[in-house]
């Protein structure tokens, strides 16, 4: 390993990625932005994924394979790659998704001219499993990503139901750490991107230089919207009793807390956060029907639990009366 320290870093958490982590890893080694360290961190594969993984570090300094004993959950290992990250900039990186050869370069040179965006993507393409294109992602020319008031950044990432994808932009480091990074929760991705539009701005190349790939093994094709997707995100949760969605709406609050604000921006995202849930009324939005879900399944739970607990005394019960 090289004693230079990289100007970006690049965090690739991996769990059985043998289809496509190849390809992912091709497209990041391709960047005309050379000045980076990968960092692997293989949540205990049980497939090909770490003889692929130790092949291409064997091939490239700037790699970093780290293999987890255990599955951490997706939560812990993707903070665990900026953890052991040491970069101004920090990027994370799916195994299943490809860059295009200058998105480093392009999204570097926009973070480098202005200092108040904190976080830089690019136009994503939809990908198949075969790496064709299929579509165009267009939601984000829509937002005020770039507004220079905290409150319109903030409603406009916490009132729709948009994708993801910009959480794979190059951010900076130092507004990273200001946040909570990716809770162990559903959708904790979007609460990160909603204190990262509190700290700063963000910004979306115009040119198409992400693709984001979809086939049947994505987190949504095998989760959708279960509650036990939260699973996924933190393992130790399995049989647990949990609120996703109440837990959504708390984080969003708690994140107008968490980052440095003046105190008029603080309590304009606080009106903020009471329109959306004005709005989502009104409209009859799924949050509020995803609130009464959560309860629901709390009360199955409970009936559930309570039902096994009589089972059991009825059974302990006879075990005496036989012996």
């Amino acid at each position: 390993m090289r004693d230079h320290k990289p100007r970006v870093s690049i965090g690739l958490p991996v769990f059985n990625g043998e289809h496509y982590i190849e390809e992912a890893l091709d497209s990041i080694l391709a960047q005309t932005y050379s000045d980076f360290e990968l960092i692997i961190s293989d949540n205990a594969s049980t497939d090909r994924t770490e003889e692929i993984c130790r092949a291409y570090t064997a091939r490239d300094e700037r790699i970093r394979y780290f293999r987890n004993e255990t599955n951490l959950g997706a939560a812990k290992n993707f903070n665990r790659v900026f953890e052991l990250s040491s970069g101004e900039y920090f990027k994370w990186a799916s195994y299943d998704d490809v860059l295009g050869p200058e998105f480093l370069s392009r999204c570097i040179t926009v973070l480098d001219q202005d200092s108040s965006i904190v976080l830089c993507h690019a136009k994503t393409g939809r990908i198949n499993e075969h790496s064709a294109l299929v579509g165009v992602y267009e939601e984000y020319q829509y937002l005020r990503l770039g507004s220079r008031k905290p409150h319109e950044r903030f409603f406009d990432l916490i009132r729709l139901n948009h994708s993801c994808n910009i959480v794979f932009g190059v951010t900076r480091a130092s507004a990273l750490r200001m946040t909570s990074l990716i809770g162990p929760y559903p959708a904790s991705d979007r609460v990160l991107l909603a204190q990262l539009g509190l700290i700063g701005r963000l910004h979306e190349i115009p040119d198409i230089l992400f693709y984001r790939r979809d086939h049947p093994q994505t987190t949504w094709e095998v989760w959708g919207e279960k509650p036990e997707v939260v699973v996924w995100f933190d393992p130790t949760k399995a049989g647990r009793m949990v609120f996703p969605y109440w837990r959504l709406c708390f984080e969003y609050f708690m994140s107008i807390n968490r980052v440095p604000l003046g105190w008029s921006d603080r309590l304009l995202c606080y009106v903020q956060w009471a329109r959306l849930f004005k709005q989502r009324w009104r409209q009859n939005l799924p949050m509020w029907r995803w609130l009464v879900m959560d309860l629901e399944r709390a009360a199955k739970q409970i009936r559930l639990c309570s039902r096994l607990s009589r089972k059991s005394d009825a059974t302990s019960k006879r075990l005496k009366r036989v012996s």
